[in-house]
C-alpha cells in the first residue's frame, strides 16, 4: 500500500488551520499582521481564504480588486502557511442582484427571493453562470500557480433549490433525457392515480404546495435533478480553474447527512472530499452515542472517494452560535473530537473560524481568536496544543483505514422513504437507525465503510443494509451474488419495498431480497412512542442471543421461506413469530431483523457476529462502554487511536503486547484513559518480500 497524496508535494504531514476572512479587517492592517504571528504560535499551516469575498474582489461589475488578496497570500506563504483558495459563488454582491434580478432564486411557493443570505442564487441562470465563470477565470489566472495555494475550495456548503422558469425548462429537459417519452414517465410515476396523467411536457412543474406534491415519482426525480444541477454547476466552477492549472486539486465542503443532494453524485467531480462537522457535544447525556454518530459521518466522507483521506474543513474549537443550545466543549473534548476525525481518515483539522467577526450573524460563533484579540485563552491554548500533536503525527498523513465491513446509507432510498406516507409519519429515524447498527461495531473498534446501495460489495466480508426501502435495478442481484460467494448480509424491516421509480414491488416484500433472505414480510406494525414489544432468542440459537430485548416503533410480521428463526416476538398478536432470522444461501449467510431493537440487542448481535467471523479490530482489547479504537496504516506503519468519550476515566485490558508501539516505555496490559482522553500507538511494520 502506498500513501495517498491528498494534495501535492507542497504539503507533508497533517493540516491544521481555519477559515480566514481578512477582507473583514482590511482597515486594520495591524490585525492581519498579528493574525499570522498567532497562526504560527498555534502551529497552523493552512487557511481557507476568500470564501465570501466576492464584494471585496469585485466591488463594481467588471472592476476586480486583487491587491489585498495578493498581500494576504504572499504574507501567508512567507510564513509557511498554505492556502485553500475559495471561489466566492456562495454569496454574490448586491450590485449583481440589483442589476440582474434573474440570478435570485424562486421558492417552492413561486416567490422570488430578495438579495441577502447565501446560496440563494439560481444555478440555471445564464447571467449567474457567466459571472461565476468570469470571477473563477480571473482567480485562476492570478493565483493558480501561487506558491501558497495548495487547492481550490469551491463555493461553500452548496444547498437549496430554485423553481424559476429557467429551472422548470431545465427540469423538463432532464426528464426528457431520463424517460424519452411521456408514456414512460407516466408509467414510472404511476400518474393514473388521482387522474394525474401528463399529456404534454409543458404540464410538468416542480413540486409546490400550491400545485403538485403528491406524485412521489415527481418528488423523487426533482431531488435527483437538483443533485445533477449542483453537480453540473460545481463542475462548471472547476473548469476554468483546471484550465489554468490541471494539477491543483478542487473540493467543496460537505455537511453531515445533507438532505438536499446525493453526495455520491457530487463527489464524482471533486478531487478530494472535505466536510464540516459540528456535533452538539454535552447537550444530552449520551456523548458516547454522539461520538459513534459522528464517527459514522467521518467514515462516510472517507468512503465517498474509495477510502482516500479527507479534509475536516470546518469544526469549532469551542461552540457554535446556531445550534439550539450552544455548549462549550469541556476540557479535552476539542482535542479528542479532532483526533477522532484523524483516526477515521482525515488529513486535517480546520475550524470555522480563525477570528471572530465583529458584527453580523456569526459574531458569536466559536473561533480560535476571540474578541479579546489573542490566543492566551483556554480555547487558544487547546488549539495550540492540538497543533503540536498534529505536527508530531505527520507520518499519519496519506495513510488509510482498512475496512472489511460496510453499512449502506442511501440518499435516494431516504428521499423515497420520507415520502412514503406510512407506516410511521412521525419520523422513520433513518440516519439514527443506521447509526445504531454502526455504533455496535464502532464500540468494538471494528472499521466500517459507509457506502450507498450501488457500490461494489466484493471487498467486504459483512454488509449491513438498515431500512433499505428502495432497491434499485441491479442492487438485489449484487447482494444475492455477494452472499452466494460467501459474504454475510444483514437487512432490516422496511427493506425491499419499492424500485428506483418509487413503485412498490408486487412479488411480496422484501422484493428482490426475498430469496436471499428466505423470508416474506406480510405486515408491519407501527408502535406509538410509549408502546414496546420484546424480542428473545430461541433456545440454542446460533448467535447466542438471549434477551428479552426491547423492540420499538416498527415491528414486521414475517414468515419463514427457508430461513430459520434466531429470535421471536414476545408480545401482541404476533407473539412467538420470527423476529430475527438467518438464511444459509450459497456459501454465505443472510440475516433479517424484523424490528427496531435496542442497543443491548445490537451489541449482542454484532459482538457474536464479529467473533464468529473473526472481523479485524483496531486493537485486541476489552473496550469498556465509551471507549473505542481506530487504526490507520500505509502498509509500512500503523497508527492506533484509543479514545475515551465517557465523562470519567476508564481502563481497558489489552489482550496483546503493544509495548513496541510506545516510545520510551512499556505499555501495561491495563491502560487507563482519563475522561475525554486518548492514547496514540504507532509502530513500523515488518515488510517481507
Amino acid at each position: 500500500m502506498t500513501k495517498f497524496p491528498l494534495l501535492s508535494s507542497k504539503i507533508s504531514g497533517l493540516l491544521h488551520g481555519a477559515d480566514y476572512n481578512p477582507e473583514q479587517w482590511l482597515e486594520s492592517p495591524d490585525v492581519l499582521i498579528r493574525d499570522v504571528e498567532m497562526m504560527k504560535e498555534a502551529r497552523c499551516n493552512v487557511m481557507s481564504v476568500g470564501i465570501f469575498s466576492w464584494s471585496a474582489l469585485e466591488p463594481e461589475e467588471g472592476h476586480f480588486s486583487f491587491g489585498w488578496m495578493d498581500q494576504v497570500l504572499d504574507r501567508l506563504h512567507e510564513n509557511g502557511i498554505s492556502v485553500f483558495l475559495a471561489t466566492p459563488s456562495g454569496a454574490r454582491p448586491a450590485w449583481m442582484s440589483q442589476k440582474y434580478p434573474e440570478v435570485l432564486r424562486v421558492g417552492r411557493d413561486r416567490v422570488k427571493a430578495l438579495h441577502g443570505g447565501r446560496h440563494n442564487h439560481c444555478m440555471s441562470s445564464p447571467v449567474y453562470a457567466e459571472k461565476v465563470q468570469l470571477m473563477n477565470s480571473a482567480l485562476a489566472k492570478r493565483y493558480a500557480h501561487h506558491p501558497a495555494v495548495i487547492g481550490w475550495h469551491i463555493s461553500n456548503e452548496y444547498g437549496g433549490e430554485c423553481h424559476c422558469n429557467y429551472c422548470q425548462i431545465r427540469f423538463r429537459d432532464w426528464l426528457k433525457a431520463r424517460y424519452v417519452t411521456l408514456d414512460a414517465l407516466n408509467k414510472a410515476w404511476w400518474s393514473t392515480f388521482w387522474s394525474h396523467t401528463y399529456t404534454d411536457w409543458a404540464q410538468i412543474e416542480s413540486p409546490s404546495p400550491q400545485g403538485e406534491s403528491g406524485v412521489h415519482g415527481l418528488n423523487l426525480d426533482w431531488r435527483r435533478f437538483n443533485t445533477d444541477q449542483v453537480t453540473r454547476f460545481c463542475s462548471e466552477e472547476i473548469r476554468p480553474l483546471k484550465a489554468e492549472n490541471p494539477a491543483l486539486p478542487a473540493t467543496t465542503n460537505f455537511m453531515e447527512y445533507f438532505y438536499d443532494y446525493d453526495y455520491w453524485k457530487l463527489a464524482s467531480v471533486l478531487d478530494f472530499i472535505s466536510w464540516d462537522s459540528y456535533p452538539m457535544w454535552h447537550t444530552r447525556k449520551d456523548d458516547i452515542g454522539l461520538a459513534a454518530y459522528t464517527a459514522m459521518y467521518h467514515d462516510l466522507m472517507r468512503t465517498l472517494k474509495q477510502g482516500q483521506p479527507f479534509v475536516l474543513m470546518e469544526s469549532t474549537p469551542s461552540f457554535t452560535n446556531w445550534q439550539p443550545v450552544s455548549k462549550l466543549k469541556k476540557p479535552g473534548m476539542h482535542i479528542l473530537s479532532s483526533l477522532q476525525a484523524v483516526a477515521h481518515g482525515s488529513d486535517s483539522v480546520q475550524y470555522f473560524q480563525w477570528r471572530k467577526s465583529r458584527g453580523s450573524s456569526e459574531k458569536f460563533h466559536g473561533a480560535v481568536v476571540d474578541h479579546v484579540g489573542h490566543i492566551n485563552t483556554r480555547v487558544g491554548r487547546e488549539v495550540s496544543e492540538l497543533g503540536g500533536i498534529l505536527s508530531a503525527l505527520s507520518p499519519v498523513a496519506g495513510s488509510r483505514v482498512e475496512a472489511r465491513v460496510a453499512i449502506i446509507f442511501d440518499w435516494e432510498s431516504r428521499w423515497a422513504m420520507d415520502d412514503s406516507l406510512g407506516p410511521r409519519n412521525q419520523g422513520l429515524e433513518y440516519e439514527n437507525t443506521v447509526a445504531g447498527h454502526y455504533r455496535a461495531l464502532w464500540a468494538q473498534g471494528i472499521a466500517v465503510d459507509v457506502i450507498n446501495a450501488d457500490c461494489d460489495l466484493s471487498g467486504y466480508d459483512l454488509v449491513i443494509a438498515p431500512m433499505l426501502y428502495m432497491v434499485r435495478a441491479g442492487v438485489g442481484e449484487r447482494i444475492t451474488a455477494f452472499v452466494q460467494a460467501g459474504g454475510r448480509f444483514v437487512a432490516t424491516y422496511w427493506s425491499g419495498i419499492v424500485n428506483e421509480s418509487d413503485l412498490c414491488f408486487l412479488s411480496g416484500f422484501p422484493g428482490p431480497l426475498r430469496p436471499v433472505l428466505g423470508i416474506w414480510s406480510e405486515e408491519i406494525d407501527s408502535l406509538t412512542d410509549d408502546q414496546h414489544n420484546s424480542v428473545s432468542g430461541v433456545e440454542g440459537n446460533a448467535l447466542g442471543l438471549n434477551g428479552p430485548y426491547r423492540a420499538s416503533e416498527l415491528c414486521e410480521v414475517i414468515h419463514l421461506e427457508g430461513a430459520a428463526a434466531l429470535a421471536t416476538y414476545g408480545d401482541d398478536f404476533y407473539a412467538g413469530t420470527p423476529a430475527v432470522t438467518i438464511n444459509l444461501f450459497g456459501k454465505g449467510q443472510a440475516y433479517y431483523l424484523a424490528s427496531r431493537n435496542d442497543l443491548k440487542f445490537h451489541t449482542d448481535f454484532y459482538t457474536a457476529l464479529a467473533q464468529e467471523m473473526k472481523l479485524p479490530r483496531a486493537v485486541e482489547a476489552t473496550l469498556p462502554e465509551g471507549m473505542t479504537a481506530a487504526r490507520r496504516t500505509d502498509g509500512e506503519s500503523e497508527f492506533i487511536f484509543l479514545q475515551n468519550y465517557a465523562s470519567q476515566s476508564q481502563t481497558l485490558t489489552l489482550k496483546a503486547d503493544y509495548s513496541d508501539m510506545v516510545h520510551g516505555g512499556i505499555l501495561p496490559r491495563k491502560l487507563t484513559l482519563p475522561a475525554f482522553g486518548y492514547q496514540i500507538l504507532t509502530r513500523r511494520l515488518s515488510i517481507t518480500s
